[in-house]
């Protein structure tokens, strides 16, 4: 039977009931990452065992798209005329195309930032609090891929098609793993298979993802940082007056940095070539003073 939505009021206690705010300290700026402490990346790193490499980034597009309006743009200011190779970029890491990683002042709640920072503290000039700098160090930590569209039996799910927790936990039994304290979760949509086959879309007004009844299984496993093929939520969001329940109280609540519009299809494969859905994961966002994201290229190691 279809699964009950929940009501946008019950989403809005998630802010109280799930909040991470002060767990960290007062001053805290890193928000779940916290959670990835020098014990557990350790850990990690001990997972390797062929020193296998896979890209889960989308190669920077310059090209217009219904889900790529802003397109990178990409000029050389420096060719064989000029005697050396140069080029210039510009991009707006937000949005539908673009492997990138939120910040934690990207989303406002009711005039706060994650761990009541004041939203007016991110400023023409810049996010004063919470900027994509803080992750300077990176993020070096398990990291473990939950593949929906396998577990479901289909190449990708179809756009609006949403994902419970009772999928997150089949598909940690499929891959015979349990996400833990630190961990960096993946969860694949299919969505860039689905793209190739139909073309692309308004992944606003439709996409794959994260149904809100989620938000408590993420809480309560202490997920450190959460990944998607799309942008984590389902679209339309199946809760009214909310339309991104998972990035509004993930972000601001919880404090994990989103990862939005990564490519998994190489790292499913390479998980079902290698037996296993846990790997090394390192990500290194770019050290951009007061930024509110940063194009990303998380790499897994096998």
């Amino acid at each position: 039977m279809p699964r009950e939505p929940l009501h946008g009021a019950d989403v809005l206690a998630f802010h109280r009931s799930l909040s991470n705010w002060g767990r960290w300290g007062e001053d805290d700026q890193l928000g779940a990452l916290n959670l990835i402490t020098p014990e557990v990346t350790a850990a990690a790193a001990a997972t390797v065992q062929t020193g296998r490499t896979v890209s889960c980034a989308r190669a920077l597009d310059t090209r217009p798209a219904t889900d790529n309006p802003s397109p990178v743009a990409h000029h050389m200011t420096g060719t064989f005329t000029e005697g050396y190779g140069a080029d210039y970029f510009a991009l707006a890491p937000h949005g539908f195309a673009t492997s990138h990683i939120d910040a934690l002042s990207h989303i406002f709640h009711e005039g706060k930032l994650f761990n009541g920072y004041d939203a007016e503290t991110v400023t023409a000039h810049g996010a004063t609090r919470l900027g994509i700098h803080r992750l300077a160090g990176g993020i070096v930590t398990r990291g473990v891929l939950l593949d929906i569209p396998a577990l479901r039996g289909v190449d990708a799910l179809e756009p609006g098609e949403a994902i419970f927790p009772e999928d997150l936990e089949d598909a940690e039994a499929r891959a015979g793993l349990s996400v833990r304290p630190g961990d960096a979760l993946f969860v694949r949509t299919g969505r860039w298979r689905w793209r190739d086959e139909h073309g692309p879309w308004d992944l606003g007004r439709s996409a794959a993802g994260l149904d809100a009844s989620c938000l408590p299984w993420l809480r309560a496993r202490d997920v450190a940082t959460l990944g998607s093929d799309g942008v984590s939520d389902v679209a339309p969001s199946r809760v009214d007056g909310v339309p991104m329940p998972i990035h509004t109280v993930a972000i601001v609540a919880l404090g994990l940095h989103l990862m939005d519009n990564l490519d998994f299809e190489a790292l499913a494969t390479a998980c079902a070539e290698e037996g296993r859905w846990e790997f090394l994961l390192a990500v290194a966002p770019l050290v951009l003073r007061r930024g509110t994201a940063s194009p990303v290229n998380p790499i897994a190691v096998f």
